[in-house]
């Protein structure tokens, strides 16, 4: 394992040329999957329409395909390992599109949630395959930069998918919205057969299936329980007990990885602090984050009464906040470290996002822009720089289970936004004895997820001084000094 670990710590880097490369064909896949989920969210009402079901219950079409990666995800660092990056990263892109096909002939939400659980699944290894190739051929030094390559062409996703939904929802059909997929995973590829280089382990860990399968059955119990609590979709007394029969697993899992040399996903990992708080932080900080797409279209066409065209107009602001970040964030890093970005832009994130409440149909469309788009370009800042710092003392030779674990809690993350979000909304349609949602019910759901958002900073505040020095080359970019 020793001379295992040496070479894995003295892999060949990729030129910055290559690395360029390598990052905008990963970040195609994640252009895809972007895209895809922020224009399902401006279609979820005309969704709801065409299946005769509840807009808030159409929820159930985001957290399933959220759930779907949580649960598969665990698995995409050994299947790297094992049959080549390059294999697994093409394949992914091959399930994700038939996945998508599937769901444009969606004549349900049943059958919706199906197609979606598989898009998940080839999901679950796109994105988090592709990271892994970059954090293994990228020099710690140049990997602020290799993830603004990878995370600027995958932001055009958000920014196009809103609009792209609400015209193709007003004036084509919302199935659209999935075939689009299509032709993107082809290039996809296409790209990756041509020029992304088969990185694996020569010899790979033994695959930890029982550990894969009773996460697998916690995370899915847990969230299926959360999603289908207090909505009507299967009693009370079945959803507690999903939940608890999770939790169940979750114990079992916790056992089976005390016992286990190489678990699925690695927990000893949390023991490195920039590791360990980064996750409680960053976790904590996108369940607040994760309900935005889906409450804020919601609110658009429901609470304003607006079309969906309409509706995409407006919250591609948000995403055209992100974008125009991205540039900058290197430079951001590098001025004021890791640990003070994560406080003081977090505490801008949460506050715009808590503003978020306020809108109403009668602001300017201006004032509305504006909001939505300092409040994606705080958030943008906040997502690079946990995506970055939780590798910084990451030994090359533990990467795979790094990035398992990582995108693992990071997806579920998201999944608990959702259903979050929904859940309280929910309870305010049913205190308020509504038949559907009100404005002063997503005013509350917007408070309640950027209270949350702002739990992350007390992790985000015991970071040390000089945390990720070495990526971010805050101070002298020394690694002992502040």
């Amino acid at each position: 394992m020793a001379d295992r670990s040496a070479l894995a710590e003295t892999m060949p880097q990729a030129g910055p040329s290559r690395v360029r490369l390598t990052a905008m064909i990963v970040a195609s896949a994640l252009f895809m999957q972007n895209l895809d989920s922020t224009v399902i969210a401006t279609a979820l009402p005309a969704m709801a329409r065409a299946f005769g079901a509840d807009p808030v219950h159409m929820s159930a079409a985001l957290t399933s395909y959220l759930l779907s990666l949580a649960v598969f995800i665990p698995a995409s660092g050994w299947m790297a390992d094992r049959f080549g990056a390059r294999t697994v990263f093409r394949a992914a892109i091959a399930v994700f599109t038939v996945g998508s096909a599937l769901c444009g002939q969606a004549n349900g939400l049943g059958f919706l949630i199906a197609a979606r659980i598989l898009q998940g699944a080839g999901g679950a290894m796109m994105v988090p395959v592709g990271r892994l190739l970059l954090l293994r051929t990228v020099a710690k030094s140049e990997l602020v930069a290799a993830m603004a390559w990878l995370t600027v062409p995958a932001m055009i996703g958000p920014v196009i998918g809103p609009p792209l939904g609400g015209l193709m929802v007003s004036y084509a059909s919302w199935r659209w919205i999935f075939y689009i997929n299509v032709p993107i995973g082809i290039i996809g590829m296409v790209l990756a057969s041509l020029f992304i280089a088969d990185v694996r382990e020569e010899t790979p860990e033994k695959f930890d299936g029982i550990g894969l399968l009773l996460s697998g059955i916690c995370l899915a119990a847990i969230m299926a329980g959360l999603e289908s609590l207090g909505r009507g979709l299967i009693s009370a007394s079945a959803s507690l007990a999903l939940i608890f029969a999770g939790a169940g697993a979750g114990l079992l899992y916790l056992r089976h990885a005390r016992r286990t040399p190489r678990p699925v996903l690695d927990l000893s990992l949390f023991a490195i602090p920039s590791f360990g708080l980064s996750v409680a932080s960053g976790t904590l900080f996108r369940i607040g984050v994760g309900a935005v797409p889906f409450l804020l279209p919601l609110m658009i066409q429901i609470g304003f009464g607006r079309s969906a065209a309409a509706s995409g107009g407006i919250t591609f602001a948000a995403a055209a906040g992100a974008l125009v970040m991205k540039p900058a964030t290197q430079g951001a890093l590098r001025r004021f470290g890791f640990r003070a970005t994560l406080i003081w832009n977090g505490v801008l994130a949460v506050v715009f996002l808590g503003a978020t409440a306020a809108l109403r149909p009668g602001w300017p469309l201006a004032a509305i822009y504006a909001l939505l788009l300092l409040g994606g370009l705080f958030r943008s800042l906040q997502f690079t720089a946990y995506n970055t710092l939780a590798y910084a003392d990451i030994p090359r030779s533990r990467m795979s289970a790094a990035t398992s674990l990582y995108s693992t809690i990071q997806q579920l993350s998201l999944t608990f936004g959702v259903a979050f979000g929904a859940a309280i909304l929910e309870i305010g349609r049913a205190v308020g004895g509504h038949e559907a949602p009100t404005l002063g019910d997503f005013s509350w759901a917007f408070l309640a997820v950027a209270a949350a958002s702002g739990l992350g900073l007390i992790f985000a505040a015991r970071l040390a001084p000089d945390v990720g020095a070495e990526m971010s080359g805050h101070g002298s970019g020394g690694r002992g000094k502040a």
